[in-house]
């Protein structure tokens, strides 16, 4: 298991690569990511365009603090391999791969875009959304130390699995857990699906709440509409933060004293609490730092 520094990553905003329009407006919106879409967001015969665009807007720059990530077609479609030999030296962040089953695919991923002139070290993401993707999650986590944020693509698996998109996702739950055990297990980021329903403000909210519950680090999103609600959800309450200052402070404490334990509001807190604490107090940080 690795570990990274915290970097927010509560809103992720999918971005058409044919949109020039979309990607210029990018550059203000206050998500904490964009990925600058090649794939499902684009039409076979926009391909070549979009990804033209894609290379010329991360030359061009000013998306500040915003991940810029590049969501490729897969290697075995029309359009993978010219992808990969385009973005790999453009300036992204990171790269996205679809429809990921086997640690194979991220090998051979990684090596190809050494072998287009890639940095050496820049990281690739990965979709599951698929059943046997979701089935070799583990092992996928595992292949590589570059893989560093698992993304799940809800709405093809749902289809894949054949269950109905529900408020409460009963169909999705167990892949969702799974993942996030393989994300943590191998010290990785893990972002929810996209919530499709524009119109429903409050169901939205509700999705982010459980993802936030269940252990995501944040979401996807497939308008700007939604990154208020998502970097409320996935961000630090100031009770949240007020609480692990004091929790903090209570330890350090007990730690002068030469007690392995205090309490605080009537409830124990030991070590692990204290790690969570100053965890919850660095992800306030980084996120105020972005203003």
């Amino acid at each position: 298991m690795t570990s990274r520094p915290y970097t927010p990553l509560r809103s992720v905003l999918y971005t058409p690569g044919s949109n020039a329009r979309a990607l210029d407006k990018a550059r203000a919106l206050p998500a904490d990511g964009l990925i600058l879409d090649l794939e499902d967001a684009v039409a076979p015969e926009a391909k070549a365009l979009a990804r033209d665009t894609v290379v010329r807007v991360l030359a061009e720059g000013g998306y500040g603090h915003r991940r810029r990530v590049v969501r490729i077609n897969g290697p075995d479609t029309p359009w993978g391999a010219a992808d990969i030999t385009a973005v790999a030296r453009a300036g992204a962040d990171a790269i996205l791969l679809p429809k990921v089953e086997t640690p194979q695919a991220v090998l051979a991923a990684l090596e190809a875009l050494d072998a287009a002139g890639g940095p050496a070290d820049l990281p690739l993401w990965i979709m599951a959304e698929t059943p046997r993707g979701i089935l070799e999650i583990g092992a996928i986590a595992a292949a590589h130390p570059r893989l560093e944020v698992i993304v799940m693509g809800t709405s093809d698996l749902a289809k894949e699995l054949r269950v109905r998109h529900t408020l409460d996702r009963v169909g999705l739950v167990a892949a969702l857990g799974h993942c996030v055990l393989a994300a943590r297990a191998e010290g990785l980021e893990i972002l929810d699906g996209v919530y499709l329903d524009l119109r429903d403000e409050p169901g939205f909210e509700a999705a982010c709440e459980q993802g936030r519950d269940m252990g995501f680090d944040g979401k996807t999103l497939i308008h700007p509409r939604q990154i208020e609600a998502a970097n409320r959800a996935f961000g630090i309450s100031g009770e949240a933060l007020e609480r692990s200052q004091r929790i903090i402070a209570a330890w350090r404490e007990a730690q002068q004293a030469g007690r392995g334990v205090c309490v605080v509001e009537g409830c124990l807190v030991e070590q692990l609490h204290m790690q969570e604490a100053e965890r919850t107090v660095a992800m306030h940080e980084a996120i105020r730092e972005r203003g």
